[in-house]
């Protein structure tokens, strides 16, 4: 239990609230190293052109690109890949010019879990945010790279999370954001901070571009298109104009792996019939003809910093990995992750946007790592590449054909003897190492901007910490 005393004036500075969770809150203990800064104090409103929500609105999506525009959730902020999200009508979304992102914004989510933030890059700009995403728009005064990595940093997340209010979902509002304190930290500092966040950014951008030029070059070599929803079976959005798939398979096409229809989609099938350059089953090209996983271990959670850091399918994804310490005892450390490895998402949901199914490339911050069971890992045995295996299976390809293997109900998984006999391209030699270089570099930029980032925010943390010795 924790007890204190406060002063009528700390109730009168905090709007009149009364409620112990904010007066007890770490954030009053952040407060008072902020007022200890020997730099003057302003607000984060007055290093703001605006800070706001965009507007609220009932949201229609759409299946295709072509009648809409990208939607980002607070979680989807913080991801890495911001291509697979949804995607909201441009003709039933009103106001969509408030809604839209701009690149060197501050992005704050602001419900359910709140003061998680991004710096927006110019893969955000140009896409929608909900109103459960607070935008911090820069003016100047302070750097935006400074203001992020303040914000983000520990001594801002404590402050951010003071003021929430709510009931069953919590909440902050851009008016309390714009209370906050913020040094005016010298200039020298703050150019120091922003070109490490700049930078983070262009390597992201960077990277994001490779790893699209790569499938490009992979689709061009096995001369693929892009698919369609035509192409594939899915659990989505209705579309009156979708066909609906009827087919017939034989007896002796049907084993007792599976009688799923599903499994058998005839339109799966036309899309596989229509790879004519050679290929090879995924298990020719996997080290011991099979994939693997981690295994199974109990999860004693413990304080950060102890134990072992445990890295699970809703954390992977995010731009900077951020799993949960769980207890040494009883997990074997002789299977963590080693550079290059092929990691899929083996175990959710259908839906378009969930995670199920998706592929991630092994680099440099994941090398070391615990990661859960229920990841599908694969090595390569040299026939082909790790980065070139990563982008057929990261394709649309290889993600509609892993998802057409699915058993399960609520929660899905592939099916594992099936999963084996996925198509691998083969293509010329050249081209699979010029897509293997563009991937590994790819992922060693958003390495190396994860970096950069961490940096920046260390920078930060460390001169507050100064000034309290």
């Amino acid at each position: 239990m924790k007890v204190s005393t406060i002063n009528i004036k700390n109730v009168r500075s905090a709007r009149l609230r009364t409620d112990a969770s904010y007066h007890l809150s770490e954030g009053q203990i952040v407060q008072k190293d902020i007022e200890s800064s020997p730099y003057p104090l302003m607000q984060i409103k007055d290093v703001s052109n605006d800070i706001f929500i965009g507007n609220r609105a009932k949201r229609i999506y759409v299946s295709s690109i072509e009648h809409g525009i990208p939607f980002l959730s607070s979680s989807d902020i913080l991801k890495g890949d911001l291509e697979h999200v949804k995607i909201a009508s441009k003709k039933y979304t009103p106001e969509i010019d408030r809604m839209l992102l701009q690149k060197g914004w501050t992005l704050i989510s602001r419900s359910g879990t709140i003061g998680n933030c991004a710096f927006a890059n110019a893969k955000h700009a140009q896409k929608l945010a909900s109103e459960d995403v607070i935008r911090l728009v820069p003016n100047n005064i302070l750097r935006g790279g400074l203001v992020y990595a303040y914000l983000a940093s520990k001594y801002g997340h404590s402050l951010l999370t003071q003021g929430m209010f709510g009931a069953v979902i919590q909440h902050i509002e851009p008016d309390f954001v714009g209370s906050l304190p913020i040094p005016h930290f010298p200039e020298t500092f703050q150019e120091e901070v922003d070109d490490l966040m700049q930078g983070a950014s262009r390597l992201r951008e960077e990277a994001t571009d490779e790893l699209n030029e790569a499938e490009k070059i992979l689709k061009e070599a096995a001369k693929l298109r892009d698919l369609t929803p035509e192409d594939y079976d899915y659990y989505g959005l209705n579309n009156s104009g979708r066909k609906v798939s009827c087919f017939v398979r034989k007896r002796k096409d049907i084993d007792t792996t599976t009688i799923n229809a599903f499994n058998h989609s005839e339109r799966i099938r036309n899309t596989k019939a229509s790879i004519t350059c050679p290929t090879v089953p995924l298990k020719e090209v996997l080290f011991g003809g099979d994939t693997f996983s981690t295994g199974s271990f109990p999860r004693i959670e413990v304080k950060e910093g102890c134990g072992i850091m445990l890295i699970n399918q809703k954390d992977i994804f995010d731009t900077i990995v951020k799993g949960k310490y769980i207890s040494k005892r009883n997990v074997k450390t002789n299977n963590l992750v080693e550079y290059g490895e092929v990691l899929i998402a083996g175990v959710g949901t259908l839906g378009e946007n969930e995670t199920f199914c998706r592929a991630i490339y092994a680099n440099e911050d994941l090398v070391g790592q615990l990661v859960s069971g229920e990841f599908i890992r694969l090595k390569t045995n040299g026939k082909v590449s790790s980065g070139y295996l990563y982008a057929w299976l990261a394709s649309d390809y290889g993600f509609r054909l892993l998802r057409n293997l699915q058993a399960g109900t609520k929660l899905c998984r592939p099916i594992p003897r099936l999963v084996l006999e996925i198509p691998v391209p083969v293509v010329e030699k050249e081209t699979m190492e010029e897509i293997d270089k563009l991937v590994k570099d790819a992922y060693t930029k958003r390495y190396l901007a994860n970096c950069n980032e961490r940096k920046a925010i260390s920078l930060v943390e460390q001169e507050i910490e100064s000034w309290n010795k």
